[in-house]
């Protein structure tokens, strides 16, 4: 038997459920001060081969800022970036956030222009292209780009690394 006078026990269990519910908004509140410290992620590209793709965010700029030539020429020097091997007889396809399509991509072959400025989401080229010294290749190893901006400027470099697969 409980020895608390009538009522009482209700009135016990309001007070832990106010008490829990001021520390469930605590937490709420402060999960929400750290995540506005954090900041934004840029926009993700993707490269995909067969069944296999990999994914990365700007390897710099990647905000709608212009980079200036000398970041975009250190940018394409990274020797830290993602690498995918290609059979040149698959395709290779490059998709890239709508934000990117927005302000139009390029992809880079060993920093030159591959094809023309896209407003697309999505581009498809054959893996044997990345391997054809015509195009500027060298080797089994393929230092591919894609950034974002017009003809004359660049606004995010995204770079990956293809490597020959000989299977």
């Amino acid at each position: 038997m409980t020895t608390l006078p009538r009522g009482a026990a209700a009135t016990t269990h309001r007070a832990v459920r106010r008490r829990r519910a001021v520390a469930a908004a605590g937490a709420v509140s402060a999960g929400l001060l750290v995540l506005s410290a954090c900041d934004k992620p840029t926009a993700i590209s993707t490269i995909t081969v067969g069944g296999d793709s990999v994914s990365s965010e700007a390897t710099c700029g990647g905000e709608g800022k212009a980079l200036t030539t000398e970041a975009l020429n250190k940018c394409l020097q990274d020797k830290g970036i993602d690498e995918i091997k290609v059979d040149p007889t698959e395709s290779v396809r490059f998709g890239v956030d709508p934000e990117i399509a927005d302000n139009s991509w390029t992809i880079l072959l060993n920093g030159q222009p591959l094809v023309d400025p896209i407003k697309k989401t999505y581009r498809s080229i054959p893996g044997e292209v990345f391997f054809n010294t015509q195009y500027g290749a060298q080797g089994d190893s393929t230092l591919v780009s894609i950034k974002e901006g017009g003809e004359n400027e660049a606004t995010g470099l995204w770079s990956f690394r293809l490597k020959k697969d000989e299977d």
